[in-house]
């Protein structure tokens, strides 16, 4: 059996946590190779609403969970997360989660930094979450970041701490924000290293056995392909690579491990925090599809941006992220709605383009091209099959297809685990 690997198509909450937890079921370990916190899933499980930022989500099926060396960890978040899943009755020790042994750590001065540029930018804000996720990626490409492994070696917390402190209080205290004290960090790493240290091993290790044995390991990416530090909306962006060739780098496996690539988009389209959105819809039909869908962030609780289906953009994320077959989540937000718009393209100017530029001014000033489509007056909500959709929605899916020039094989039609349409089983070979 393949492997699967699961990626956002959009900006992300597509509603990935519920196929990733319909996959889990049937895989054998579930991996997590980028992000941070930042990221939200949330499953629901029977009565229970699971809300996951930092552990995989085949946890909640019982199912090995692995952090990888691609996620920043904050180890204060990670512990809180455990302990709340765990008054849920989850089972998460370290023979249900392992942690890269290598994964880089968020501490309270990324966070801190984090704020005080978001506050320094103004009208110019990115939209971070404020978790310090970006700050921690940068310490690790300028190598002065502190790791799990550092942990177990106080020595090295120690000069490491010296020259982090050197560069980050610099920059907080030009930028008038509160500068860190050497002594109450190294205290709070010493105290966290004997519970987190348990979790963390060579996980690279762990998926070549698990790979070798023949067991099926599904990939699970957080945010989404338009986040992408590179083929984002830059610098709108999240500060990881998000498409599907992260998985090698992001959890020391080879590229051939992705096996086949799930590409999650909602029927309509949505934003959180700031960046271009051509299709928005800052009105009534973004209100009725913010209300329908419930759309609210899972990390943030921030309201989220609401618009039509923007097909050229998914084509995009398609192709830059690998995407093999296309979910379909939140069908049913759009039951009753008698006309519906789907982007195909954008105008900026007398110039009419298939995708979005990549400089931000130009973004900025992109239009949509839209397609008008008729809607429908059934209910998709709790469809199992296509025979239960109405005949103008599959008319609607049929028409994605073509212009992301991708199938779609698989359709959530409700957040209930079972309320699936299944084309095509993607951990078939």
């Amino acid at each position: 059996m393949a492997n699967v690997t699961i990626i956002g198509a959009q900006w992300g909450d597509e509603g990935k946590g519920k196929v990733v937890d319909w996959l889990a079921s049937r895989a054998d370990v579930v991996v997590r190779f980028q992000g941070g916190h930042n990221a939200g899933h949330t499953l629901v499980v029977g009565n229970q609403t699971y809300k996951l930022s930092l552990l995989p989500s085949g946890l909640v099926r019982g199912k090995l969970g692995v952090i990888g060396n691609g996620v920043v960890v904050d180890p204060v978040a990670l512990l809180a997360e455990i302990g709340r899943v765990r008054a849920q009755g989850l089972n998460v020790s370290p023979e249900t989660l392992r942690i890269a042994d290598n994964a880089p750590l968020i501490l309270p001065l990324h966070a801190a930094l984090d704020a005080a540029r978001e506050a320094a930018r103004g009208a110019r804000r990115i939209g971070t979450t404020g978790r310090g996720i970006g700050p921690a990626y940068e310490d690790k490409v300028a190598r002065r970041a502190i790791r799990i492994c550092d942990l177990a070696e106080p020595e090295t917390l120690d000069w490491r701490l010296d020259e982090l402190l050197l560069h980050h209080n610099t920059l907080l205290a030009g930028l008038g924000a509160p500068t860190f004290g050497k002594a109450e960090l190294m205290d709070q790493l010493l105290a966290l290293a004997p519970q987190i240290l348990p979790f963390a091993e060579p996980v690279w290790e762990r998926l070549a056995e698990a790979k070798k044995a023949g067991a099926r390991i599904l990939f699970e990416g957080a945010q989404a392909v338009m986040l992408d530090v590179d083929h984002g909306t830059y610098p709108f962006v999240t500060s990881s690579n998000t498409v599907s060739g992260q998985i090698a780098a992001g959890a020391g496996v080879g590229p051939d491990a992705a096996g086949r690539v799930l590409g999650i988009a909602k029927a309509y389209s949505t934003r959180v925090g700031s960046g271009p959105f051509p299709t928005e819809q800052d009105n009534e039909i973004g209100r009725h599809l913010g209300e329908r869908g419930h759309e609210f962030g899972t990390v943030t609780g921030r309201a989220r941006r609401c618009g039509w289906f923007d097909a050229a953009l998914v084509r995009q994320a398609v192709k830059v992220g690998g995407i093999q077959g296309l979910a379909l989540t939140k069908l049913d937000v759009l039951d009753g709605m008698t006309t519906l718009q789907i982007g195909v393209g954008y105008r900026i100017g007398g110039e009419t383009l298939p995708h979005l530029p990549p400089g931000a001014a130009a973004q900025a000033k992109a239009e949509p091209v839209y397609e008008t489509i008729e809607g429908w007056s059934g209910s998709t909500r709790g469809a199992r099959s296509y025979a239960d959709l109405p005949a103008q929605a599959i008319k609607y899916v049929r028409r994605i297809e073509e212009l992301v020039e991708c199938p779609v094989t698989l359709l959530s039609t409700s957040p209930e685990r079972d309320d699936t349409i299944l084309m095509q089983d993607p951990f078939a070979d």
